[in-house]
């Protein structure tokens, strides 16, 4: 079983993180959400609402980790990229060639800094493309290149969901889900 874990910092984008964790546990992926605040699994959302994240990042080895996942929102991104185990893990994750997808700002605010999108081609949330100074900025809901992943914005958080699903099970089981929970009929 695929496992993925999702940095939450106060201030994310709730459909951003929420729909990839629903989406991804219905298709059988083990998906743990980690809180970075230092004190609390509880994290507060861009939009004030209080999630109960499964662990502490300090109590987590992402060494088994088939996909790091960073969800956008401000100031959520940037408190992901300010915190020094998010930076590391993603780096690392990075370098082994594995899989990390970020949203909205955080492919800007976060992979950009870390260089995560040097020569790759990448989207972002408009008005953050500034950032992506040495990736092919696509404008695209979701683009894939390689081993990462980034979306738009809140409006691609299901298909870029049903993307990261395809990849970390099957294009199958990713068209079984979206059928089920009426994507592909909102789409037709």
């Amino acid at each position: 079983m695929a496992k993925v874990y999702v940095f939450l910092a106060n201030g994310f984008e709730d459909v951003e993180a929420l729909i990839p964790v629903d989406v991804l546990r219905r298709g059988g992926v083990e998906v743990i959400t980690v809180s970075i605040t230092g004190d609390s699994q509880v994290v507060e959302t861009a939009h004030n609402v209080q999630i109960v994240a499964d662990a502490m990042i300090e109590d987590c080895d992402f060494s088994d980790a088939d996909l790091l996942f960073l969800p956008g929102g401000m100031p959520g991104a940037s408190n992901l990229y300010g915190h020094e185990g998010v930076r590391q893990a993603v780096l690392a994750q990075a370098k082994a060639g594995k899989k990390v997808a970020a949203i909205c700002a955080a492919p800007a605010v976060v992979l950009a800094q870390l260089g995560v999108l040097d020569g790759k081609r990448a989207t972002c949330y408009p008005g953050f493309e500034q950032m992506l100074t040495k990736a092919d900025y696509t404008a695209d809901l979701v683009t894939v290149d390689g081993n990462i992943t980034t979306a738009e914005g809140p409006a691609a958080a299901f298909p870029f969901a049903y993307e990261l699903l395809s990849q970390l099970v099957s294009k199958e089981v990713s068209d079984q889900i979206a059928e089920g929970m009426r994507f592909k009929h909102l789409m037709a």
